[in-house]
């Protein structure tokens, strides 16, 4: 599994419940693009239309070597691919709870096909952010601290 695209923002701005698999459907230059790492998930938010998933606010730029009279837009919504009950208890669950789908990143599997990771998310409000980044420095100190400690043992 090759991860091609992150979204570092949404753990920071939500909370991770449940993560899924999805395919993408993407155009032939979308997916050479992606493989030379020219995608972009940081404003990107996964909706149901329809019945249907779709990934909005994704960039994924074409390159140089695209031709010039077929050139994707760049920022088109993309249809994700998933089973109809598992999109169905999506949409249950983001109606009712008051939940959202985000897209995590885009990686290639061990078939080299483009998946999509997204997750159903809660969103946090100031102090959780807060509190989070208080965990992780405190995380980080005790690490230094510990290994600090080792290197006067030896």
């Amino acid at each position: 599994m090759k991860s091609l695209v992150k979204n570092k923002k949404t753990y920071h701005d939500y909370e991770i419940l449940e993560k899924f698999e999805a395919g993408v459907v993407l155009k032939g230059s979308e997916v050479k693009a992606l493989r030379m790492g020219r995608g972009n998930l940081k404003d990107s938010f996964v909706r149901v239309i329809k019945g249907e998933l779709f990934l909005l606010g994704a960039h994924i730029s074409y390159l140089e070597t695209t031709n010039p009279y077929y050139k994707p837009d760049e920022k088109a919504p993309r249809k994700l691919l998933m089973h109809r009950r598992e999109i169905d208890r999506l949409f249950g669950k983001v109606s009712k709870d008051g939940l959202t789908i985000v897209a995590l990143g885009l990686y290639l599997n061990n078939k080299n096909i483009i998946k999509a990771q997204i997750a159903l998310a809660k969103g946090k409000t100031l102090h959780d952010k807060r509190e989070t980044l208080k965990q992780k420095t405190a995380q980080k100190e005790a690490k230094a601290a510990i290994a600090n400690f080792n290197k006067g043992r030896i």
